[in-house]
C-alpha cells in the first residue's frame, strides 16, 4: 500500500470517499456488500489509517466492529503480499474453524491483530463474522489478479482445547480473538513470543472494563504487550455506551505518549498523562468460576472481594 500524508486523510474524509484509503479489492468488496460507509466508518477509518489510537462511540448495528477490523485486514492481506512480491495465495481450510489459512511464507510469522472482548460469546461471534469479509476480499483480489495474503484467525478463551493453544504457539494466526484473562495468560506464558509482532489491539465493549478490576488488569496487560511489541501499538476501543469519553480514552491510551508507526517518540504526553482518574466501579453479579481452570480462576482472583476492598479504602 502507498503511504498517505495527513492532508490526504482529511481530504478523503471531507469528500466522503473514505474507501479510497483501501486497496482496490477491499473497496470493491465493500461497495458490493454495503450501500455506503456508516458515520463511524467514514469518521473512524482516516484516523485508524493514520495509525492513531482511536476510540469509537456509535450505536449497536452501526458497523463498529468492521470499522476496527477492515483496515487491519487491508494491511495483512496486501501489505505483506506486496513486500514478499508473491502472487495470489490459494486459501486452504483452517482446521476446525471454517476460515482460510495462508500458505506459510519465509520471513513471516507472528500475530498482527488482537481482538479482546470481556464477553466470551461475543468473541466467538466476531470470529464467525470475520469469515465473510476475508473470503469476499480474497475473491475480489483473485479476480483482479492481485497478490494477497489470506489471514488466519484463531480464538483463545478458557474453552480452547490444549491442542489449539499449542498450535497458536507454533503457528501464530494473523488475527487472535481472546478475552482479558486469556490475554494475561498468553503474556505470562511462552506464547508471548508470538505476540511480539502485534501492531493493533481492538478492545470491544470497553465500557464494561473501564470501571472494574478486570479493566485495571486489562490496562496492565496492554502495557505489558506494549513493552514487548516491536512497533508502537495502535489501540482501538469500541462501545455504544461509553461515558465519560475522556476517561475511557485515558484508559485506552494508557499513561505514556503514543506515536504512530514509523514515527519517532513524541515529547508530549499521551491521552491522560500519568493518572487516568478512572473511578472504580463494581464487578457485582459476576459468576463464581469452577476450580481447576486456570483462566477462569484468574478471573475469579481479579473480581472476588474487590468491591469490599474499595469500600474499606474509601471509608478510611
Amino acid at each position: 500500500m502507498a503511504s498517505f500524508n495527513d492532508s490526504f486523510y482529511r481530504h478523503v474524509a471531507k469528500r466522503g470517499v473514505v474507501l479510497d484509503l483501501f486497496h482496490g479489492a477491499v473497496a470493491d468488496w465493500f461497495r458490493a456488500s454495503f450501500d455506503a460507509p456508516t458515520p463511524p466508518q467514514s469518521e473512524g477509518w482516516p484516523a485508524i489509517a493514520r495509525g492513531e489510537s482511536t476510540l469509537i462511540l456509535a450505536p449497536t448495528g452501526s458497523g463498529k466492529t468492521l470499522t476496527a477490523f477492515l483496515w487491519a485486514i487491508n494491511r495483512i492481506m496486501f501489505e505483506s503480499a506486496e513486500r514478499s512480491g508473491s502472487g495470489p495465495v490459494s486459501p486452504k481450510p483452517r482446521s476446525g474453524s471454517g476460515l482460510v489459512s495462508p500458505k506459510p511464507r519465509s520471513g513471516e510469522g507472528g500475530c498482527r491483530v488482537l481482538y479482546v472482548s470481556p464477553l466470551k460469546a461475543l468473541a466467538v461471534d466476531v470470529e464467525r463474522n470475520l469469515r465473510a469479509p476475508i473470503a469476499g476480499i480474497a475473491q475480489r483480489a483473485a479476480a483482479r489478479g492481485d497478490a494477497f495474503h489470506a489471514p488466519a484467525v484463531a480464538v483463545r478463551t478458557g474453552d480452547t482445547p490444549a491442542a489449539e493453544r499449542a498450535r497458536f504457539q507454533r503457528e501464530p494466526a494473523d488475527i487472535l480473538i481472546t478475552t482479558p484473562e486469556s490475554l494475561y495468560l498468553l503474556l505470562t506464558s511462552n506464547a508471548h513470543e508470538a505476540l511480539k509482532s502485534v501492531d493493533t489491539i481492538i478492545v470491544d465493549e470497553i465500557h464494561a472494563l473501564v470501571p472494574t478490576k478486570r479493566g485495571a488488569h486489562m490496562a496492565l496487560s496492554m502495557e505489558r504487550l506494549e513493552a514487548i511489541t516491536t512497533s508502537p501499538l495502535q489501540r482501538i476501543g469500541l462501545s455504544a455506551t461509553q461515558r465519560p469519553l475522556d476517561e475511557v480514552a485515558r484508559f485506552l491510551g494508557g499513561s505514556t505518549a503514543r506515536r504512530r508507526r514509523g514515527q519517532p517518540p513524541s515529547p508530549r504526553g499521551g491521552f491522560g498523562g500519568p493518572g487516568t482518574g478512572v473511578r472504580p466501579g463494581s464487578d457485582q453479579g459476576q459468576t463464581r468460576v469452577r476450580p481447576g481452570n486456570a483462566e477462569t480462576a484468574i478471573h475469579d482472583e481479579f473480581s472476588a472481594s474487590w468491591c469490599a476492598r474499595i469500600a474499606r479504602r474509601s471509608s478510611s
